[in-house]
């Protein structure tokens, strides 16, 4: 059945809306380039960052975070919102980054204790050093819930996997989005000779690409994907069908966990807690969606929440297989360790 005009521009606006919203969300990147921006609208205060964690009066602990508006973060804002930190004698500073590399900047210069990353991003890390310590999953692909899609565009013709072969898949090059790309193809039956792909390093690039036709097929991360399907992308493929592959992890520097474990471990309590309220009722987080920006206006309400993780951390197996990944590309010349890189023992 054709999609009436009215359907198509209706469509059209959650893209140009999630467009805006992708603009401060660029795709995982591992060099920084800029300094960070202002913060969004909404988002928490985060004043000029201290050199390092400050300690109040009463003994509050202050833990600067370096954060993208992504929904992954939905659990923290919760907590804050909660008192669940300031329980824990914790104040919690969002320090605002308008792209993965910003948030890479904010770190390596000294102006971030804690950040959201992937895999990919830890092995850049820590391949010379221990720099950061991943200590909890901050959201996971489940079989109900994708956090990766690969998106055929409207008109491409591709409507299974077969029909990517030897097509270029617009990608961020170097990323967790190349390995989430890569391994989803592979595990459904391409060979690496049969996957090719685009560099498009912006997510509003890419996702403008797939929707004009210059490109047939993309790697987007969800939520920004749910606007392109209602457009009329089709997805041909997601880590919901291979939820191994998909997910994102709080990691603090590897100097802040030495100096201050048990603000660690009173941190991810109190991110515990935000789990729970929001996988117990999901319909009631609207507005902290809206104050902080993680998810597009249009889609507040109608989009439906995935499930948080609870406490946990990448097994070996995850963390050898985004290592290997990361040598056969090129990317590293020696193993990284997950011993050195992955610490459990501050889970509750």
């Amino acid at each position: 059945m054709s999609i009436s005009r009215k359907a198509q521009r209706t469509a059209w606006v959650l893209v140009a809306v999630t467009l805006l919203l992708a603009a401060c969300t660029p795709a995982t990147a591992v060099a920084p380039t800029a300094a960070a921006t202002s913060a969004p609208a909404g988002t928490p205060a985060a004043t000029a960052a201290p050199a390092s964690a400050t300690t109040g009066s009463a003994g509050t602990v202050t833990v600067r975070v370096a954060m993208l508006p992504i929904l992954d973060a939905l659990p923290m804002y919760v907590a804050i919102a909660q008192g669940y930190f300031a329980a824990q004698n914790i104040n919690v500073q969002v320090v605002p980054a308008a792209s993965a590399a910003e948030r890479d900047q904010l770190i390596q210069a000294g102006q971030a204790d804690a950040m959201i990353n992937d895999l990919v991003s830890t092995l850049f890390y820590n391949k010379d050093k221990t720099t950061i310590v991943v200590v909890r999953f901050a959201r996971t692909a489940t079989s109900k819930y994708a956090q990766y899609f690969i998106l055929a565009g409207k008109g491409s013709g591709i409507t299974d996997v077969n029909g990517l072969k030897g097509v270029p898949i617009a990608i961020s090059d170097g990323t967790v989005i190349a390995y989430i790309t890569d391994r989803l193809l592979q595990a459904e039956g391409l060979a690496p000779a049969d996957i090719k792909t685009v560099a498009i390093p912006k997510i509003t690039d890419r996702l403008a690409a797939l929707s004009g036709g210059t490109v047939k097929a993309a790697t987007i991360p969800d939520p920004t994907a749910a606007a392109a399907i209602a457009a009329g992308a089709t997805v041909i493929t997601s880590d919901a069908a291979h939820p191994q592959y998909g997910n994102s992890l709080i990691s603090f520097t590897a100097d802040f966990v030495s100096k201050n474990p048990g603000t660690v471990r009173g941190f991810l309590a109190a991110w515990e807690k935000g789990v729970a309220d929001v996988n117990a009722d999901k319909t009631k987080w609207n507005d902290v969606l809206t104050k902080n920006n993680l998810l597009a206006p249009s889609l507040v309400g109608k989009y439906a929440l995935p499930d948080w993780p609870t406490a946990s951390v990448p097994t070996e197996a995850q963390f050898k297989d985004v290592n290997d990944w990361a040598k056969a590309k090129g990317l590293l010349t020696a193993d990284v360790s997950y011993a050195s890189s992955v610490n459990a023992t501050f889970l509750p």
